[in-house]
């Protein structure tokens, strides 16, 4: 059995307004045991027998069945998310600033975020890891960035989302 974390995206912004006793319901439904979750913003822990890839598409399934929305589940084991965090390549906290990482799915999308570095305003910090893209922000412009202005494309829907760093970390407290 393998802890897991699954990243809900989009859940309880844009209209997907999801309450997570009923996400872990039906993710529990759909035969994951020990379902946890923090904080309202889509994120779980399951245990699993299965494989991460199984992970992701079963809680998909679960949860496009349970609510009708188009869902999307970045799914990783405990442990990867752990290292994505001890990796984080900047000072973790900065008065001012929000320290994000952007998990990502797909190599192309990996290779045109992580691309944006070259176009970063001077506050903004982007770098690419294994899997993620690393990036900080001041407080008061994320959606201004060049990641942010870029994340709100469709055709990243499905392959990325991003969290704070503080998130990860209340996340790997459990």
């Amino acid at each position: 059995m393998t802890r897991y974390v699954a990243f809900l995206r989009g859940v309880n912004v844009g209209g997907v307004n999801l309450k997570m006793a009923e996400v872990a319901r039906a993710l529990t439904d759909a035969g994951f045991t020990d379902v946890e979750t923090i904080l309202a913003s889509g994120n779980v822990l399951v245990t699993s027998k299965a494989k991460v890839d199984a992970v992701r598409t079963t809680a998909e399934t679960a949860l496009r069945d349970a609510f009708g929305y188009d869902a999307w589940v970045l799914a990783y084991d405990r442990d990867a998310v752990a290292d994505v965090s001890a990796r984080f390549p900047f000072e973790r906290e900065v008065d001012g600033h929000h320290s994000y990482v952007t998990f990502v799915t797909d190599a192309d999308v990996l290779d045109e975020l992580a691309a944006l570095a070259a176009d970063a305003g001077p506050d903004e910090l982007i770098e690419r890891g294994d899997g993620v893209v690393y990036w900080q922000v001041p407080k008061s412009g994320t959606l201004d960035t060049t990641i942010g202005r870029t994340m709100g494309k469709k055709r990243y829907k499905s392959s990325t989302t991003t969290r704070n760093l503080r998130t990860i970390e209340k996340v790997l407290a459990r």
